[in-house]
């Protein structure tokens, strides 16, 4: 190990971003011992992200824990990016956050919709997209139409993604979602609803659509008046607004220059920057909130965002499709749950994101990890999926009063 080099990787860190009772911390910050955390083995953070720094397995990242409501963690490593030329990272940067889309905007604005009696998840898909089509069994005979709750589950049997050039010629560019789903809608099931669970980035373009529909709003306006603004998250939208386009991280480099503010994946992209699947940007701290929230049992502050029982049936096993390790749109036990590492609990979940994203929340321990790094900057090589289970692990070892 290279002791001179982490040294000095480590100094840096402690410059860029120690805990404070800075005015953006949007929760109260505490010292670990304050909440049944030992400090120097949560500290081990800083050793193990100067280790992934060295390795450059990403450029920069921002951490962020918190316990029984308050934030004991809130570090910035390394840089926020390469190109055009290098910049720190800052705690406060704003993050795309891929694929944590789908639990926090789309699910959350489904089970919204199910809580004001608008939908069931047990209603055909169909019922909003009469393009949709059920499972072919043999002979071509029509099988078992999917459900709401198959797309939240992944369980669909929709493939995991399509081809966005072939959909930008069909439809053009930018592609109306509606186009987009129809597309999707007409694509042929692989597997028969419920039968095998394969994570498709489909499902939730598709439930956007649905979101739409019944609420006459798209996904970006309806989860930010019953989501964001209540809960005051202000650094939370889908294609950040231009003033605040100088504090978002970039990622990949795309001809020739790197995505700041705009959307990385593809068909998100195409939709203009709005869809189900992914596109939503937000910070650290606005993510401690949300986590918060459902840590409490889908309130917050006095802003009541979920009922209890809503959040219960969002983070548990759903119990017909228990193979499939998932809730409505968080993951409990899937191959994609390696963000829990090896001690946190069965009852905790989270979602990870593509672009270096991921969050955990244990309700057994009232804690939260939010880990956010800009790992497809530039050329999307960078790899933190084990070191996503190797923060969970420190983290998880500085509880020692439950």
């Amino acid at each position: 190990m290279k002791t001179k080099s982490i040294l000095t990787i480590l100094t840096l860190i402690m410059a860029a971003g120690c805990l404070s009772a800075a005015a953006e911390i949007r929760l109260a910050a505490a010292r670990p011992e304050e909440v049944g955390m030992d400090s120097r083995r949560l500290g081990r953070l800083d050793e193990v992200m100067a280790r992934a720094l060295e390795d450059h397995d990403f450029p920069g990242a921002v951490l962020l824990v918190t316990r029984q409501g308050k934030v004991v963690w809130r570090k910035a490593y390394g840089l926020s990016q390469l190109v055009p030329e290098p910049a720190p990272m800052k705690p406060d940067l704003i993050f795309d956050l891929a694929s944590l889309t789908k639990p926090i905007a789309t699910a959350t604005s489904i089970m919204i919709l199910v809580e004001q009696g608008r939908i069931r998840l047990w209603d055909r898909v169909k019922n909003f997209i009469p393009e949709f089509g059920p499972y072919l069994e043999e002979k071509g005979i029509p099988g078992e139409e999917v459900r709401l709750f198959h797309l939240l589950t992944h369980t669909s049997g929709l493939p995991p993604y399509t081809e966005p050039k072939e959909v930008a010629a069909k439809y053009g560019k930018p592609c109306p979602t509606e186009l987009l789903v129809r597309h999707i809608a007409g694509l042929r099931k692989e597997s028969r609803p419920g039968e095998k669970f394969v994570y498709s980035c489909l499902n939730y373009i598709t439930l956007a659509q649905v979101v739409k529909i019944v609420a006459g709003q798209d996904l970006a306006e309806f989860s930010r008046q019953n989501i964001f603004k209540p809960l005051g998250m202000d650094s939370t939208f889908f294609n950040p607004p231009e003033e605040v386009r100088g504090r978002c991280v970039p990622t990949e480099v795309i001809e020739g220059r790197p995505l700041r503010g705009v959307v990385h994946d593809p068909l998100a992209r195409l939709q203009g920057g709005i869809s189900g699947n992914a596109g939503l940007f937000s910070t650290a701290d606005d993510l401690a909130i949300f986590a918060q929230m459902m840590l409490n049992r889908g309130e917050f502050r006095g802003v009541r965002i979920l009922s209890p029982l809503a959040v219960e049936r969002m983070t548990e096993v759903f119990p017909r499709l228990k193979t499939a390790g998932r809730g409505f749109g968080w993951d409990l036990d899937s191959d994609y749950a390696t963000v829990r590492g090896d001690l946190f609990g069965w009852s905790s979940y989270g979602h990870s994101g593509y672009t270096g994203t991921s969050i955990w929340i244990d309700p057994e321990t009232a804690t939260a990890i939010i880990f956010l790094t800009n790992r497809v900057h530039p050329d999307d090589r960078g790899e933190i999926i084990s070191l996503r289970s190797r923060v969970a692990n420190v983290v998880a070892a500085a509880i020692v009063k439950k």
